[in-house]
C-alpha cells in the first residue's frame, strides 16, 4: 500500500521524525480554508506517483490569492494520468542542505538497504556514485550506530546536529520495523536556517500482506488515489487493475492471470482490467468479482479463466450462477473451466440455459469464441510481442562429483500441517487419492483424533516421535504459518511446503537465515508445492494433469504451472519433476537450488521454466546454468509481456520495474545464457516437442 506524502508525514510524526505543519485540501474544501500558519507557503500535489515537480505540481506562493490559484491549478492536474485529489499545504521552509535518506527492503539479499545522499532533490535517480551511500542492514541484527556514524559524517552536516541525527535515523528504521514498510524515504530531509533536521517531503510503501493483518493501518489508505472499481476489489480482497482494452478478464493466480493477459492483447483482444481472484477466493469474493466486471463500462466482453486447484472450478461456476440469480448476464461471457471439479463446473453452466455464456474447456477455444463476439481488430492498442530465435541446442556439459537426487518419492512420509481445516482436509483427500503416503496430521487441541484415517497430534514434536517424517505441508493461516514453518524445521524435518499465501515480507526475511543454518528445505510460500507425477504429489496440483516423462518444470506460478503442463501432457510430453518455488519476493528453494538435484538426473532430459516479471530469479538460474554445465536444453516462459509498468500484478513477485531494464532485459538475459524462449503460452509444447524429442512419454 502506497501512501501519499500527507499519509506519510502522519506516520512519521508518530515516531517523532520532524515535519513541517501541513493541511490535506480537497476541491470542495479550498474555497473555506484559510492556513493557520504565515505566509510564504507550498503547495504539493498528493499523488502516488513520482515527478510532481518537473509536472508543476508544487507551487511556493507569497498571498492568499497566489495560494487559491494555485491549489485549483494543481487540483485539476493530472501527473502521470493519475488525477490529483488532494494538495497539501504548508509553511516554505528556509534550507541550509538538502540530504536524501531512506530505508528499503532489498529483494536479492533479503536485508534492508540504508541510502543516504549528502545532496537530495528530484534528481537524487541520478546522481553520481560518490553521492549516495548504500549500507545492508541484516535483519536480524538491526540497525547498529556504526550504521549510524557513516551516514552522518558521508553527509558532512554540522557536528551539533549528531544527536537529532541518532535519533531521526533510528526512529525511522523503528517505523519501518514496526510497521513492514518496503520503503521509506524522505527526499528531502533538509537543515534549516535553525540547524534542524526536517523531513520535507516523504513516501513510504507498506507491505499489502501486513495490512491485510492489521487493519488499523487502513487509516492511511485514501481510496481517492483510485478509482471506483480498484476500491470495490480491495475491499473483497482481490487484485485489480484499470486497463485500456475491452475484454473483462478474471482469473485465478497472478502468473496465469498475466499469461492470459499477454495471450490476449497479442490476439488483438486487449483486456479492459487485471483480475486476480487468488487462491482461496471464496463465494462473496468470486461474487464481487463479477458485480465489478459486470459495471466495468469499458469491458464489453467477460473472460473467465479458471484453472483449479486450491481453488474449486466448481466454486467459480456456483458463485456464477448466484450472481446471476437465474437472469441472463448483462454482457456476454466465455468462461474456461479445467483442473480441480471442471466437469461439475461444465455441468452447472450447462444448467444456466444462458444463450450469452459460452463454456469450453481449452484456452484456444476461448479465444476464438471471443473473436466471434469481437470480430473488428483494434488498431489503437497494439502489443508487440518479444522472440528471439528458436535454438534448443543443449547447454554446455560438465561432470559433476558429487550425486544429488531429488529425495523424495512414492514412499515419503508426509505429514500435515492443519489438517482439520478446509483446505487442509480437502487436500489431503486429494493427495491421498494421488498415492501420496501422509501418515500424520497437526492441529492444536486436535491431538487424539484422526481424519481421513491419518492421525492427529497437537504438535509437530509429538508427530515425529512416532512417525519418520520426511516431508511436511502447512496448510494454516498467513498470521501463523511462520510459526508453523519455524515448529517443523525445529523437528528437524527435511523438506516443508508452505501452501499459504500473504505472509508479510519482513517475516520471511526474519526466517530464512534461520532456515539456512537448519537442516530444513524450505518450498514457498505462495506454492503450489511439489509433484513427482506417478509416485508422490506434496501439493493442491490437480494431479489428473500430469504424465510421467522426463521434464523437468519450476515454476513461480501454480495456475500457470497447471496450464502448462495440460499442454505439455496434451503433446505426450511427460514430467519428471513439477516444483512451485512460490510467487512472493522471498521464498526457500529457489531455481537454483531445486537445479541442483537435476544435474546428475538421468531421467531428466529437459527443463522448463515457468517465470513472471519482477525479480532476477530467472537470469540468475540461467547465468548459474551455463556456467555449472546442465547438458541438457532448457526452455523458458516470462508472463507479463503486456503488463503495465509499476503495478503489482497479484502477489507481490509480480512486479514490473523497468529501472530494472524491463521484461526485454530480462528475456535477453535468459536468452543469451542458452535459454530458449517461449514467446507465449501456446508456443511451449511445440517448441518442446520440436527442439526435445527425447523428453516424449
Amino acid at each position: 500500500m502506497k501512501l501519499n506524502e500527507h499519509q506519510s508525514k502522519l506516520l512519521f510524526a508518530k515516531y517523532n521524525i520532524p515535519t513541517p505543519q501541513g493541511d490535506l485540501v480537497q476541491k470542495d474544501t479550498l474555497e473555506d480554508y484559510t492556513p493557520s500558519f504565515s505566509l510564504p507557503a507550498v503547495v504539493k500535489a498528493q499523488v502516488l506517483s513520482g515527478g510532481r515537480g518537473k509536472a508543476g505540481g508544487i507551487k511556493i506562493v507569497h498571498s492568499s490569492e497566489e495560494l487559491s490559484m494555485a491549489a485549483r491549478d494543481i487540483l485539476g492536474m493530472s501527473i502521470k494520468d493519475e488525477p490529483v485529489p488532494f494538495v497539501r499545504i504548508e509553511p516554505a521552509s528556509h534550507i541550509d542542505q538538502e540530504i536524501y535518506l531512506s530505508f528499503t527492503v532489498i529483494r536479492s539479499t533479503g536485508k534492508y538497504a540504508l541510502t543516504i545522499g549528502r545532496e537530495g532533490g528530484v534528481d537524487i535517480e541520478s546522481s553520481g556514485p560518490d553521492n549516495l551511500m548504500i549500507m545492508e542492514i541484516d535483519p536480524l541484527l538491526g540497525l547498529q550506530d556504526f550504521h549510524i556514524r557513516q551516514g552522518f559524517f558521508h553527509i558532512k552536516p554540522a557536528k551539533g546536529l549528531l544527536a537529532q541525527w541518532i535519533e531521526l535515523v533510528k526512529n525511522l528504521f523503528k517505523a519501518v520495523q514496526e510497521n513492514h514498510l518496503l520503503l521509506a524515504e524522505i527526499n528531502p530531509l533538509v537543515i534549516n536556517s535553525n540547524n534542524e533536521l526536517v523531513a520535507l517531503d516523504g513516501k513510504i510503501e507498506i507491505d499489502d500482506n501486513f495490512v491485510d493483518l492489521h487493519k488499523e493501518l487502513n487509516d492511511y489508505y485514501n481510496p481517492e488515489h483510485y478509482s471506483p472499481e480498484e476500491v470495490s476489489a480491495r475491499q473483497a480482497g482481490l487484485s485489480y487493475h484499470n486497463l485500456n482494452g475491452f475484454v473483462g478478464l478474471m482469473v485465478n493466480g497472478a502468473g496465469l492471470a498475466m499469461a492470459t493477459m499477454d495471450l490476449l492483447n497479442f490476439s488483438n483482444l486487449p483486456v479492459a482490467n487485471f483480475l486476480d481472484l487468488g487462491g482461496g477466493a471464496d463465494q462473496e469474493r468470486i461474487g464481487k468479482a463479477l458485480d465489478i466486471l459486470f459495471h466495468n463500462q469499458s469491458a464489453t466482453t467477460i473472460f473467465i479463466n479458471i484453472f483449479g486447484g486450491i481453488l474449486s472450478c466448481e466454486k467459480v461456476a456456483g458463485a456464477l450462477a448466484g450472481a446471476l440469480k437465474g437472469k441472463t448476464p448483462p454482457k456476454p461471457i466465455i468462461v474456461r473451466f479445467s483442473g480441480f471439479k471442471a466437469e461439475e463446473a461444465m455441468e452447472l453452466i450447462a444448467g444456466l440455459k444462458a444463450d450469452n455464456i459460452f463454456a469450453v474447456n481449452e484456452l484456444s477455444l476461448a479465444v476464438e469464441e471471443l473473436k466471434k463476439l469481437n470480430p473488428d481488430p483494434v488498431k489503437d492498442l497494439q502489443f508487440n510481442r518479444i522472440e528471439f530465435p528458436v535454438d534448443a541446442s543443449s547447454m554446455p556439459s560438465c561432470q559433476h562429483d558429487q550425486l544429488i537426487t531429488f529425495p523424495l518419492h512414492k514412499k515419503s512420509k508426509v505429514l500435515v500441517q492443519g489438517i482439520t481445516g478446509r483446505e487442509g482436509l480437502m487436500h489431503t483427500r486429494e493427495m491421498l487419492g494421488y498415492g501420496t503416503n501422509i501418515v500424520a496430521g497437526v492441529t492444536p487441541f486436535k491431538g487424539g483424533t484422526d481424519a481421513l484415517g491419518i492421525p492427529v497430534y497437537n504438535t509437530v514434536s509429538s508427530a515425529v516421535k512416532e512417525h519418520d517424517i520426511e516431508a511436511s505441508i502447512i496448510f494454516v493461516p498467513a498470521r501463523f504459518a511462520v510459526d508453523a514453518i519455524l515448529e517443523a524445521a525445529a523437528c528437524s524435518i527435511p523438506w516443508i511446503v508452505c501452501i499459504t499465501e500473504g505472509i508479510p515480507q519482513h517475516d520471511m526475511i526474519r526466517i530464512l537465515p534461520v532456515l539456512k543454518r537448519s537442516g530444513s528445505r524450505l518450498i514457498g510460500p505462495n506454492t503450489p508445492g511439489l509433484i513427482i507425477p506417478g509416485q508422490t504429489k506434496i501439493g493442491i496440483m490437480p494431479g489428473s494433469i500430469f504424465t510421467p516423462g522426463s521434464v523437468a518444470v519450476l515454476s513461480r506460478s501454480g495456475t500457470l504451472t497447471y496450464e502448462c503442463v495440460h499442454r505439455l501432457t496434451q503433446e505426450n510430453i511427460g514430467q519428471r519433476l513439477c516444483v512451485g518455488i512460490g510467487g512472493d519476493p522471498f521464498v526457500g528453494q529457489d531455481f537454483n537450488d531445486i537445479c541442483e538435484y537435476l544435474y546428475n538426473d538421468d531421467q531428466c532430459k529437459a527443463l522448463l521454466i515457468l517465470g513472471e516479471i519482477g525479480g532476477t530469479a530467472e537470469e540468475d538460474l540461467g547465468r548459474k546454468l551455463l556456467e555449472s554445465g546442465f547438458g541438457r536444453p532448457v526452455f523458458g516462459f516470462i508472463a507479463g509481456q503486456t503488463a503495465p509498468p509499476g503495478k503489482r500484478l497479484g502477489h507481490a513477485g509480480a512486479i514490473l520495474d523497468p529501472a530494472g531494464g524491463g521484461i526485454k532485459s530480462k528475456l535477453q538475459a535468459m536468452h543469451d545464457s542458452g535459454i530458449t524462449i517461449c514467446p507465449d503460452l501456446a508456443s511451449i509444447a511445440p517448441i518442446i516437442k520440436k527442439g526435445a524429442d527425447v523428453c516424449r512419454v
